[in-house]
């Protein structure tokens, strides 16, 4: 069972940091690992809790807990609940992080581009005047002038 809860802390450690592979978790990775795998309850095992727990099992000055320090804190949840630990870990390496991210949704007269109308159908504004490609260079005057603007005459 080692493995398999060794697998999912490194799948928790590394939720939400990109291709990069942790072997270290973080406090708000830990609450989520505790949460998805339906430990947390709302008797004996809070959130409060789960931090705390997470603050005893950690070095002091560290940020983040180790696997070994991850077991720890399971036999302490095992110790709160009344439970073997390798109930906790079952549910555990059963669990995966779950994103429960929100999806937008379809507006017809924004995503339809058939039914755009005015300047939107043309392509939208622009600050780019299509009649002088060089937009206000075309209208500034940059030939040779003293510091009261008088140009030269040659």
């Amino acid at each position: 069972m080692s493995d398999a809860l060794r697998q999912a802390f490194t799948a928790f450690a590394s939720y939400g940091k990109g291709q990069e592979i942790k072997v270290d978790m973080d406090n708000k990775n830990f609450s989520k690992c505790i949460k998805d795998s339906k430990i947390m309850d709302a008797k004996c095992m809070t959130s409060t809790e789960v931090d705390i727990t997470f603050m005893k099992v950690k070095a002091k000055t560290d940020r983040t807990i180790n696997f070994v320090q991850f077991c720890a804190a399971l036999d302490h949840f095992a110790q709160k609940k009344g439970v073997r630990r390798a109930e906790l870990e079952q549910k555990i390496a059963a669990a995966s992080p779950q994103s429960n991210a929100t999806q937008a949704a379809a507006v017809k007269f924004h995503d339809d581009k058939s039914l755009y109308t005015g300047v939107h159908k043309n392509g939208g504004p622009t600050n780019v005047d299509k009649m002088r490609a060089g937009g206000l260079a075309g209208l500034c005057d940059r030939s040779p002038a003293d510091n009261r603007g008088v140009k030269y005459v040659h």
